[in-house]
């Protein structure tokens, strides 16, 4: 419990820090940020001073460095984090709506590795060597090496094209969720199943468990009970890692298939240069990390008694 409390601490410095340096890198490009405004709405190569002057105070951007950091950061406080300037719609419902449609696809991408990780690794490290044991560990390597922006074409081409078995692209049915969510999971199912594995083999071989056969415990009981259980430990510390991660780097599977999520938004906001919605969207998944990471740890102390 004292650790936990330890992490919950750190999470307030580490957020204010976090929203300094996404606030500070756009400005340390160089980049003059109202010229940028008014690029995406005049085509003038010297736009008018008085124009200059109306659009800094409309989005906050008059004052110094310092200034325009405390203006912003108290408005996000308050759940305001600005305008877009391309659309001039809130930020805060664009990011919202995007970042529920990610988590969705996130949290079935990560249920999904994990049912097929954890019994796949925790039978592959049951017998090391084994055949069982190969095929997973070769899959497993398959699995961690191939990006997700050749794993998403080969699926389109069977299951859409071939099979027409699901759509390829879109969004708004179950069946849209299935090409995605797919893509999204190899990875983490791969690092899962090879993670797994090797605490198994290492698990099994602790004192309590040769006591636990030498009691005549039945096999499935002593896999599950006194070797799985420990051995997931440490894919659940990893599992926030593991959401971050999906929602982050969820860019390419959002583009290819077309789906409105956070990835998406932030690849079109780069492409316009929309300040806001690239500060809001980093600034969210930066959270989602440090916050993901400490219920991970939540999870890894109620199951492993030796990490309290």
């Amino acid at each position: 419990m004292t650790v936990l409390v330890r992490r919950l601490l750190v999470l307030p410095p580490a957020l204010l820090a976090a929203s300094v340096l996404v606030f500070a890198l756009p400005r340390l490009t160089g980049a003059d940020t109202v010229r940028t405004v008014l690029r995406t709405r005049t085509a003038d190569a010297v736009p008018d001073p008085a124009m200059q002057s109306r659009v800094a105070a409309e989005f906050g951007l008059d004052g110094s460095a310092a200034e325009q950091y405390l203006r912003w950061l108290a408005a996000a406080v308050r759940g305001d984090l600005g305008l877009s300037f391309v659309t001039r719609t809130p930020v805060a419902a664009q990011v919202g709506e995007a970042l529920l449609v990610s988590m969705l696809l996130a949290v079935l991408a990560l249920l999904l590795a994990l049912l097929f990780g954890i019994p796949a690794g925790v039978y592959a490290g049951r017998r090391p060597g084994g055949l069982l044991d190969r095929v997973v560990t070769g899959a497993g390597i398959v699995g961690v090496s191939v990006p997700e922006f050749v794993i998403a074409p080969v699926l389109v081409l069977v299951f859409a094209v071939q099979a027409a078995a699901v759509p390829a692209i879109g969004w708004g049915t179950p069946a849209h969720l299935v090409l995605p969510v797919v893509t999204l999971a190899v990875y983490p199912a791969a690092l899962a199943t090879q993670l797994i594995r090797a605490e198994t083999v290492a698990v099994l071989r602790r004192p309590h468990v040769r006591t636990a056969r030498a009691k005549g415990l039945p096999p499935g009981w002593v896999l599950w009970r006194h070797g799985a259980r420990l051995a997931t430990t440490s894919v659940l510390s990893l599992s926030g890692m593991f959401v971050a991660a999906l929602i982050g780097g969820s860019v390419v599977v959002e583009v290819i298939f077309g789906i409105p999520g956070l990835g998406r938004l932030l690849y079109d906001a780069v492409l316009a240069q929309d300040l806001p919605v690239i500060q809001a969207g980093t600034l969210t998944v930066i959270a989602i990390a440090l916050i993901a990471g400490v219920l991970s740890e939540a999870a890894q102390l109620a199951l492993d008694p030796v990490a309290r």
